[in-house]
């Protein structure tokens, strides 16, 4: 009877989540609450859900997209991108080294922080051989900064008197993981979402570069390298309705339903979070993870502001 209780209210919320009748950031924190408090039932297929609900939500968001907008979005941030990743894995290797972490759990953390999270994770665990163990972990340190990032950024902006471009900006180079990214940007406002969404699937891309230099770094051979084709398709989409081939009503549709399905997504994303899983890593790749986080949000505000 309890199971089934549990279970329901789980429905229920995800309901209210994408009925749009609460914000991002609410999501995230039910989504977490209900984890803490009462366990997420689904939880294996909650984070098999966030994996492609995020890639449809993100594919549904170039409808409200144009191609030479977002060209110029991805030139004018390719400098700050290059920087901040240059910048993060350089200090990631010097602090692993100096806080005697596991070289491979500070590799992970270092590239999750550097590129886009979870997602980098996934792609080079498997290039530098790391342990379930060690990816478990170095996912928990990443999804729980990422759930701060979300709940701090949106004010933080606001203190700071940051328009949507720059916001957006912000959002994009210094939030780790893609689902906080446009969670963040979507609770400012709809010119941050588009900006933090094209920066930072034009810094996933990134994720090639480091794979190769992972494989140097570890000595690696035959690993094969995952490729972010979803981007292709947000690309695609962006070119269609830059054609003005669909009416505009139909593509501001698909955009409110993408809109909702990334509130779904970090409400899923926050019923996943594991306090267990934090404890158990330690206390040198939790403080690992938070300097780099600082380091490079601070970089990159100092750099968007001047």
């Amino acid at each position: 009877m309890k199971t089934l209780l549990h279970k329901t209210l789980f429905f229920v919320l995800a309901a209210i989540a994408i009925l749009g009748l609460i914000d991002s950031v609410m999501a995230l924190v039910l989504g977490f609450s209900f984890a803490i408090l009462l366990k997420n039932p689904f939880k294996s297929q909650s984070k098999k859900a966030v994996s492609y609900l995020l890639k449809i939500a993100i594919v549904g968001l170039g409808f409200g997209m144009f191609i030479k907008e977002t060209l110029v979005t991805s030139t004018e941030s390719f400098t700050l991108t290059l920087l901040s990743i240059l910048l993060t894995v350089s200090l990631g290797i010097l602090l692993t080294h100096a806080f005697k972490t596991d070289r491979k759990l500070g590799h992970l953390i270092t590239s999750g922080t550097a590129i886009c999270g979870g997602s980098a994770i996934a792609a080079i665990s498997p290039v530098i051989k790391a342990k379930s163990e060690t990816i478990s972990m170095a996912l928990a340190i990443i999804f729980l900064l990422n759930s701060v990032a979300l709940l701090a950024f949106p004010p933080l902006g606001h203190y700071f008197e940051l328009s949507q471009e720059q916001f957006g900006l912000w959002c994009a180079i210094a939030i780790h993981d893609t689902s906080s990214v446009v969670g963040a940007a979507l609770s400012y406002g709809d010119e941050a979402l588009r900006i933090a969404t094209t920066v930072k699937l034009a810094r996933t891309l990134w994720i090639i570069p480091l794979s190769l230099f992972s494989m140097f770094l570890f000595k690696t051979k035959g690993e094969k390298i995952k490729i972010p084709y979803f981007i292709l398709l947000f690309v695609g989409v962006i070119c269609i309705n830059s054609l003005h081939l669909i009416p505009e009503n139909i593509t501001n549709s698909i955009v409110t339903v993408s809109k909702r399905l990334l509130v779904l997504t970090l409400f899923l994303v926050g019923s996943t979070i594991s306090i267990q899983d934090i404890k158990t890593t330690g206390i040198k790749p939790v403080a690992l993870a938070i300097l780099l986080w600082i380091s490079i949000a601070l970089f990159s505000l100092v750099y968007i502001l001047h």
